[in-house]
């Protein structure tokens, strides 16, 4: 068996302790790749430097929370700080990421860390700033991209040019769908050098509880029909959507928002307005380890995003048993993809999500069924699929 591969995982999408959550499928992809054994990882996870912590200053009161260096889930994460000034930071992000994170990697070899490859996550700014760091440490890299990062950040002529440059230098991409490395073939890429491994599920995590004891568990009624909306509290997950639709839908349906974020007020605005308030509950962010109870608890859960690389919470909403409403887009229907797994809206609005719900609750499917559709998306095959290529690019 061949020795182990030194992996160095760099991203600032990394959970942290004051952002748990914060990209919890990075981790989650990592963890199962070194329980094979294979791998022995170190994690840098620059966040933006800000000098001043407390809730007013939302987010950037997070990353000046964030500690240096943390002990995660049996992993060592080191949070180098780079600058991010307003205005000019997309363009000069790659470059001071790299400059603030050179020091640590350098530090971590000197100490006795092997490092044989970079795996990056994100291509702008992450997978530039690696393609930096592996050149001035002479080392090969891969790049995971994961949706914003090539659905969006390339219309910006500079960025695309550095992203493009990018996938000529890296071993190879990886995408977590498809759709997006047939987006950056069309950009130019080289095809050769593009793989699709996708996100799996943790089925142990996420399991089907009763949906009667999941509802007293958490306080909700047991005789209304429950929709289920998670996600940052940002225009961009169509939370606003899943709102407007409650006119529409029949009058005991009641939706739930998990999750916390910037336009909280305004959502909750919004159910004023519509005269569905007395609809709505916001249940703030929800740990993963208590992501199975909502989940079972609701008949539906809707996601009403605009964009989406690979929607991890399609899949763990499935892996408890339920059903999803979500909008067809990127690498959703990859996930959605027969009528055990739910309905794609036809399209994005509140119309859409209505019409969806009719279809879903006309031919509902067996928990069991929806299940059985999530365990075919484990990890293993990703797994694999990681090892083959870090082989190869060392």
């Amino acid at each position: 068996m061949p020795r182990p591969i030194n992996v160095l995982l760099f991203s600032s999408l990394f959970p942290s302790s004051p952002r748990p959550i914060h990209g919890i499928f990075v981790e989650t992809r990592l963890r199962e790749l070194v329980k094979t054994g294979r791998v022995h990882a170190k994690v840098v996870a620059p966040v933006p430097w800000f000098p001043l912590e407390g809730k007013r200053f939302g987010e950037y009161g997070l990353f000046a929370q964030t500690p240096r260096f943390e002990h995660r889930n049996g992993l060592d994460v080191y949070h180098p700080r780079y600058f991010l000034p307003p205005k000019v930071g997309m363009n000069i992000a790659p470059y001071t990421m790299a400059m603030s994170a050179l020091p640590v990697i350098k530090k971590l070899v000197a100490d006795g860390f092997a490092l044989d490859l970079i795996d990056a996550h994100y291509y702008y700014p992450d997978g530039v700033a690696a393609s930096i760091l592996a050149a001035k440490l002479g080392k090969p890299f891969v790049v995971t991209a994961r949706g914003t990062d090539l659905n969006l950040i390339p219309q910006y002529p500079f960025p695309r040019k550095l992203i493009l440059q990018t996938a000529e230098k890296a071993t190879a991409s990886i995408g977590v769908c498809r759709a997006l490395m047939d987006t950056l073939a069309g950009l130019g890429a080289n095809p050769g050098k593009l793989h699709t491994l996708r996100n799996g599920v943790d089925l142990e995590r996420f399991v089907p509880e009763p949906r009667a004891a999941a509802r007293q568990k958490l306080g909700l009624p047991s005789s209304a029909r429950l929709l289920l909306s998670v996600g940052h509290l940002i225009e961009r997950k169509g939370h606003h959507i899943a709102i407007a639709a409650l006119p529409l839908l029949p009058p005991d349906v009641r939706l739930l928002i998990a999750g916390g974020g910037p336009d909280r007020a305004t959502l909750q605005a919004q159910a004023e307005r519509l005269g569905v308030a007395d609809r709505l509950q916001f249940v703030g962010v929800v740990a993963q380890s208590e992501l199975k109870w909502w989940y079972s608890a609701v008949d539906a859960l809707t996601l009403c995003s605009s964009r989406e690389g690979w929607a991890n919470v399609l899949l763990e909403s499935m892996a408890c048993g339920t059903p999803v409403i979500a909008t067809n887009i990127w690498g959703t229907p990859e996930v959605v993809s027969t009528p055990a797994a739910g309905v794609l809206m036809p399209d994005r609005s509140p119309q859409g999500l209505a019409h969806a719900w009719q279809l879903l609750m006309a031919n509902y499917p067996e928990r069991e069924a929806t299940r059985a559709h999530a365990q075919t998306f484990s990890w293993d095959e990703t797994t694999q699929g990681q090892l083959a290529l870090f082989q190869a690019a060392i």
